[in-house]
């Protein structure tokens, strides 16, 4: 590869440069302008620019959403809600995603008949919209007695997200060698010895992708936090959205944006931390076959 020294700042290049900073100023100027609101007083905001900085930083917007503002008939901030979506994502994720690695296994390296049937069915759940399965979903948690609960939003999380991390993995198993696993088997290797002894240790890269996947959708979901969970069960998302339009005689909007990002804030984590590994993951055949 060239070294920094040899590459040469022609017009075409500094076009390029200039067009992206311009899109990356276009992108992060919503984010800049909800932080400096969440760190001014309310009397700044009436008085001020919107795009002005802040004359001094005041976290009591910060400290408001997070324990004391009101979510509808609660006030009690964001914090019961922000640990409501820590129990459910966590589980719902890890679940959903050990599924997908043995579903995955199962049809690519033991193939049954009828194999290509099942993946078939299971892609097309991909793309089955939300609402459609809101009233079957709705009858069957009832019946089994995990209606408006956390255990009941996983279920649903899991259950929906088996499809997508099923897809992940079956397309990054098809490029494992048959033969590996064959061999495996010749020297008396049995079903889950091969999964946890040879494929698990190759898979880093797609379990991340998913992980991040499925972290990003269960954690963004607002229509089943708001169908599926009771009143001590709804995720973040939901309180946001009760928050926000909450009507107190006077509109915070320092507070709702400090709320926005703590909502926010595991999401980009996850992304600032593992994001390249996302994309490592996508290119090493997530999306192949």
């Amino acid at each position: 590869m060239p070294s920094s020294k040899n590459i040469r700042l022609t017009p075409g290049r500094v076009l390029i440069y200039i067009l992206l900073g311009l899109v990356a100023l276009y992108y992060l100027l919503p984010l800049y302008v909800m932080l400096s609101t969440s760190i001014k007083s309310l009397d700044e905001i009436r008085d001020g620019n919107l795009l002005a900085l802040p004359h001094s930083i005041d976290l009591s917007a910060w400290a408001k959403a997070w324990s004391s503002a009101c979510t509808g008939v609660s006030c009690e901030g964001l914090a019961p809600f922000f640990w409501n979506s820590i129990a459910i994502v966590i589980p719902a994720v890890l679940i959903s995603t050990l599924f997908g690695a043995m579903n995955g296994y199962v049809l690519t390296h033991w193939r049954f008949y009828g194999a290509d049937f099942i993946f078939t069915i299971m892609l097309i759940g991909c793309f089955i919209p939300f609402q459609v399965v809101l009233l079957p979903m709705a009858r069957l948690l009832g019946m089994i007695g995990l209606a408006n609960s956390i255990v009941g939003l996983i279920f649903v999380h899991v259950v929906y997200g088996i499809a997508f991390t099923t897809l992940f993995f079956r397309n990054f198993y098809i490029g494992i060698p048959h033969d590996l696993i064959n061999a495996a088997r010749i020297d008396g290797a049995g079903f889950f010895t091969i999964f946890w002894r040879i494929l698990l240790p190759v898979s880093t890269p797609i379990f991340v992708v998913s992980l991040i996947w499925q972290f990003t959708q269960i954690w963004n979901d607002f229509l089943f936090g708001v169908v599926f969970g009771g009143s001590d069960a709804q995720p973040i998302t939901v309180a946001l959205n009760n928050l926000v339009n909450t009507s107190t005689g006077i509109k915070e909007y320092n507070v709702d944006m400090a709320a926005a990002i703590i909502a926010a804030l595991p999401t980009l984590f996850v992304y600032v931390v593992a994001g390249r590994y996302f994309v490592r993951g996508l290119t090493a055949g997530a999306v192949k076959g």
